[in-house]
């Protein structure tokens, strides 16, 4: 299992600037990539950075093993507040087709809160774009 972890920083405007942490634990991975370093008039712009200590969203994509899963609560805790999490795919969503191994968590809500889930397997990029917004939506509300 091959574990990538890319950091964006979106621009929502002059008062909300968010820089999201995806954990591309499986195929949905490569669609949040897509996405997040699409070439789009709605892309964001990449960061260098990889750090979770200045990320404020969290985005799971992929399968969560039961050994992955201590790595995953310990990446959230040193995000700073305020902190987001994006669950993306069926697999971070409720285990997807692998919810009766012994091995996979059955939901990282579970474990952490989930602020927006994105359904799919994989979803498409636009979908995790409207998961974003949707969590835009959230914080700016």
């Amino acid at each position: 299992m091959t574990t990538t972890t890319s950091t964006v920083r979106l621009n929502w405007g002059t008062r909300y600037e968010v820089t999201v942490l995806d954990l591309g634990l499986a195929c949905c991975g490569v669609e949040v990539m897509a996405a997040l370093h699409g070439r789009g008039a709605q892309a964001p712009e990449p960061v260098s950075a990889d750090a979770p200590e200045v990320a404020h969203v969290l985005v799971v994509s992929g399968t969560v093993t039961d050994v992955m899963l201590p790595a995953v609560v310990a990446t959230y805790e040193e995000l700073p507040e305020p902190k987001y999490v994006l669950s993306v795919g069926a697999c971070s969503n409720t285990g997807g087709p692998y919810w009766d191994s012994y091995c996979v968590t059955k939901g990282i809500d579970q474990m952490l809160p989930v602020d927006v889930a994105v359904p799919g397997c994989p979803p498409r990029p636009e979908a995790l774009l409207d998961g974003m917004r949707a969590l835009h939506r959230m914080v700016t509300a």
